[in-house]
This record gives structure tokens, sequence and C-alpha cells, in this order.
């Protein structure tokens, strides 16, 4: 068997295969880590930011292991047909490589998983992300020391099919777990869509305590703020039905909007209303029609708002 040489096509795809494989082992072991974090929750590491992640390492998955799966494939089938190409220089040196990198990453990993052992994280989490990371390993090193040791055609086809079937399995699992952690598209949305109505109701919020501290006297209605400028927004930004605002004291108001979700379900999508910066009042909400009661307190806005941030 003459080994062939290569050419810059055995480079790209060598390259793209190992590329491609780097990134969907790092996004599978932080997508099984955060679920990790998610079904099993410590308070001392409290999962701000989780969703993003997962979506984010989603998305890498679902895009780039099937660029793995097609190069891989391809690349096997050549080797088939044209034994001579198991010889290679590109494919030993990317195919060493690709051991050894994967090796740092497991490594590198468990030293992380020691890491927060050491600090404290002694539950359930550190043993099944250790596994977590065995599994991904034993995967990616079955495969490759599979494939140097076979010769070329040796029945591979079959066993190809069922490695293809499995991995896909395996992959289309933990995308479909991202789901359900982070959230579909469509409740992505109603959650992103609630965001924008409490900061819509914020913002009129603040417009109508710095109306009482320039006239010491609540506005009539939204129309009233709107004919100063400012640039409020006064509509539900989906329907366009109007937000509502009524005067039940003196000193006392009322701002209503129509929610898609109350703020106990969207806290697992990791929008917390609460702890919006706005004030120290809560901005938690039901599903549907939530109205908030604010009061005029006349010594805080008078420190609030100097005399030079009052309205004309």
């Amino acid at each position: 068997m003459e080994p062939q040489k290569s050419t810059p096509r055995d480079f790209f795809m060598y390259l793209l295969s190992a590329l491609a494989l780097y990134v969907s082992a790092v996004a599978a072991i932080t997508l099984l880590f955060q679920y990790i974090n998610a079904s099993f929750t410590d308070p001392a590491n409290p999962n701000y930011g989780l969703s993003d992640t997962v979506r984010w390492f989603t998305a890498l998955l679902v895009i780039i292991f099937p660029v793995y799966l097609w190069t891989a494939r391809t690349l096997a089938k050549e080797r088939d047909r044209e034994p001579g190409r198991s010889e290679l220089k590109v494919r030993k040196w990317l195919l060493y490589l690709t051991l050894f990198l994967a090796a740092g990453l497991i490594i590198g990993d468990l030293v992380a998983v020691v890491y927060n052992f050491l600090n404290g994280e002694l539950s359930v989490r550190f043993y099944l992300k250790v596994l977590a990371i065995l599994f991904v390993a034993g995967a990616i090193f079955g495969y490759y020391l599979y494939d140097l040791k076979r010769a070329p055609g040796e029945a591979h086809e079959r066993r190809a099919k069922w490695l293809i079937l499995g991995a896909l399995a395996v992959m289309a699992a933990i995308v479909i777990a991202g789901f359900w952690v982070a959230g579909s598209p469509f409740k992505q949305r109603q959650v992103r869509l609630d965001q924008q109505r409490i900061s819509d109701l914020q913002a009129i919020t603040y417009q109508v305590e710095q109306y009482w501290a320039a006239k010491r006297v609540l506005p009539a209605s939204l129309e009233s703020l709107s004919a100063l400028g400012g640039g409020l927004q006064l509509k539900d930004r989906e329907t366009g039905e109007p937000y509502i605002y009524r005067t039940v004291g003196e000193l006392e108001y009322e701002l209503c909007a129509d929610f898609s979700l109350s703020s106990a379900a969207a806290e697992r999508y990791e929008y917390a209303p609460e702890r919006f910066p706005d004030s120290a009042e809560s901005w938690a909400h039901e599903a549907g029609r939530d109205c908030f009661t604010r009061t005029i307190d006349p010594d805080i806005l008078g420190q609030r708002f100097p005399k030079s941030m009052l309205l004309p």
C-alpha cells in the first residue's frame, strides 16, 4: 500500500473535522455540566447565567456536530476506497493531535471539577460531572482508537452507521434537554416581552415621580407625561394596548399591564422582576392583567430630584 501525498483539500477536511470535534466535545461537556447544575441546585453556587450558557452551547452543538459527522464520514469513505489515504501525514498528525488535545481538555475539566470539590462542592453534582467527562472522553478515545486499529474497508460500513446513529441520538438528547432547561424559543419570547413591559412601567414610574416633584400633583393621565417628551413607551409593544394608569389618592397611583408569564414562572429562565435596580419596590407579577400600586414619598423624591432635574 503506497502512501499518498496530502493535498490542500486533505488538510482542509482533516482540520475542519478536528476543529468540529473539539468544539462539539466542549459544547457537550458544558451542557452536561449545566444540566447537572440545574437538576442539583447548590445554595453556595447560584445558577445565574445558566440559561444563556445553555442556549449558546446548544446552538454550537446543533451546527458544529453535524459538520463533524459529515467530515468524519466523508474521510472514512475515502480511506475505504483508497487505502493509501490512511497513511496521509496530515491525517496522522491531526489524529494524534486530536487525541492529545482531547486528553488536555479532559484533564483540564477534571482539574476544574477537583477545584470545585476542594472549594466546598461536596455533592452529587461533583460525581455526575466526573461521569460526564468520562462519558465524552470514552466516546472520543474509543472511536479514534478503533479508527486507528481498523484496516481500511474492514467491516466498517455497518458499524459506522450504528456509531453515527448512536452519536446522533446522544446529541439529540442533549439538545432536547437544553430546551427543557433554557426554555423553548416561544417561552423565551414571552420572557423577553415581560421584561420589556416591566422596563416600560419603570420608565413611566420615574417620569410620574419627576412630574410630582416638579408640580406637587400626580399627572392626570399618561398623555400628560407624553406631552412632556422623553420618548416614553405608553403601549404594550406586542399587543399595542396602552398601559393602564390611574390615581387612587393624592399620593398614590396604579400602573397595570398584561403579562405572558408570572414572575415566579419566569424566574426559571433567570428573569426576576423583583431584582430590577430601579427601586426597592417589587415588580413581581402574575400572568395576565396585574397592577402595581406606587406611593409618592415627598422626602425621598426631594432627595432624588434636585431642582436642576425637575420638569419645566
